[in-house]
């Protein structure tokens, strides 16, 4: 199974990334995992044409040949970084793969709540009409007081939360795909869905 993970922030020194990597590590077995970059990412800025800049379409291609997308997202004022809300944008804006794509969402902070307050805000966003993606249900992994929680080699040292991250991604593994099997073998006219313009609709989304 090719999964793509993505690194919620621009912060050269996130906890996030180190969780990426210790589930590209831990689950190589079980899945392929490339973990993507959004430091490099220019900001949104509305295209002319609904044409993404060349990073955001590799990024675009990534993900539309992954069956299924990780998300690590850190708490900043309470919801997400920034610059994750940005791709997100030039995703929505543009090319849009995330539709119908199933994505897990996990988090690690600082503090003792692991991202909560932020991956709730990032499943409201996931659910746009632009991104629609098919989100894991009733099922969230939070990584608190992420300073501490891995050793020198990346390892994450608590057992307890390694055997709650395994049985997350198990779920993950399993709901990517039936959620493809049911793609598949239903049409639920995804080309139709990423036509979607706010233009023709009475509020909300990307409109100035």
């Amino acid at each position: 199974m090719k999964l793509i993970g993505i690194v919620g922030t621009n912060s050269n020194q996130s906890t996030n990334r180190r969780l990426l990597q210790f589930i590209q590590k831990s689950f190589s077995e079980k899945a392929d995992i490339e973990i993507c970059e959004i430091k490099d990412l220019p900001a949104f800025n509305e295209p002319k044409e609904h044409t993404a800049p060349s990073e955001v379409k590799k990024l675009s291609d990534k993900i539309e040949a992954a069956d299924g997308v990780i998300i690590s997202t850190p708490e900043y004022d309470h919801t997400i970084p920034a610059a994750l809300k940005s791709v997100l944008e030039w995703l929505s804006y543009t090319t849009r793969p995330l539709i119908d794509k199933p994505v897990m969402v996990v988090g690690a902070s600082h503090g003792s709540l692991g991202s909560s307050r932020a991956q709730a805000h990032l499943r409201q966003i996931l659910d746009a009409p632009e991104l629609k993606a098919r989100i894991m249900p009733s099922a969230e992994f939070l990584l608190g007081n992420s300073l501490a929680a891995f050793d020198e080699s990346g390892n994450m040292i608590s057992e307890d939360k390694k055997q709650e991250l395994t049985e997350c991604f198990e779920e993950f593994l399993m709901f990517v795909k039936l959620t493809n099997q049911l793609l598949e073998e239903h049409d639920f006219t995804t080309s139709k869905k990423k036509k979607f313009t706010w233009e023709q609709a009475a509020d909300g989304g990307n409109n100035e």
